[in-house]
């Protein structure tokens, strides 16, 4: 990890609030010095969305947004900016509905770099990871600060590529405090893997916190919430939002 570098994983909804909008929030967010982009496919019932991500999730649903359209879209993030890192996000649900294989084979074709499934565990992942290998994917583990020290251990014996810290339980949007506790879990987990550490992070100082502790610091809703008060602008205002949000985070 270098130090010197704050690094963001920047989270926007696939579809949100439209393709050209959210096409202008990957620019802002890219030409803002984003060194990560992960896109959410929307889900109908979230396990870990807070209020601003689920509505947005809600609103593109409404329209009949389908998963094949979440991966056009991530196909053409990817032609744009193929030195960004790319991620998708999503709820098992999505990966079983056509096959967990099938799923994984379209995110490759999309030139997604890996997954991040939440609530599919590490030793229950019905062979996401076995998969991802297979196609050359990484599957991105998410850990979260109540598992137990002996699960930790065996987490960071798979030496996978990436490991999702989750910062608290619950929900992403609320604030997350940033405690003794939560280093510690973060520090805990710090092995071969690089660490994104997310939920609840909006701020300068959060990310400021965070730095020393993780490779990417992940922050998703204080964007969506940006991107839902600039869309009545326009695609323009939403890129220049997503640069200004990206200034403040980083500190320049």
């Amino acid at each position: 990890m270098n130090n010197s570098q704050v690094r963001i994983m920047s989270h926007l909804i696939a579809g949100y609030p439209n393709t050209e909008g959210m096409m202008a929030a990957a620019k802002g967010l890219v030409e803002g010095g984003t060194t990560y982009l992960e896109i959410q496919l929307p889900f109908s019932d979230p396990s870990a969305d807070g209020p601003a991500i689920q509505k947005a999730c809600s609103e593109v649903l409404s329209r009949g947004y389908r998963v094949s359209q979440g991966f056009e879209s991530v196909r053409n993030l990817k032609m744009l900016y193929q030195n960004i890192p790319l991620f998708v996000m999503t709820y098992a649900n999505l990966a079983f509905r056509n096959g967990v294989e099938s799923f994984v084979r379209k995110a490759k074709e999309s030139g997604v770099d890996g997954l991040i499934i939440p609530d599919l565990p590490f030793d229950h992942d019905e062979s996401l990871n076995e998969l991802c290998e297979k196609y050359g994917l990484s599957s991105v583990v998410v850990a979260f600060p109540s598992m137990s020290k002996e699960r930790i251990e065996q987490l960071k014996a798979l030496h996978r590529p990436y490991i999702y810290a989750a910062l608290r339980k619950g929900i992403t949007g609320e604030e997350t405090t940033l405690d003794a506790s939560v280093i510690e879990f973060l520090d805990s987990i710090r092995g071969e893997s690089n660490i994104f550490g997310g939920f609840g992070i909006s701020n300068e100082n959060q990310v400021k916190i965070l730095k020393p502790h993780v490779d990417a610091v992940v922050v998703g809703s204080a964007f969506v919430r940006e991107i839902t008060i600039a869309t009545t602008d326009g695609p323009i205002a939403i890129e220049q939002a997503m640069k200004d949000k990206m200034s403040e985070l980083i500190g320049f």
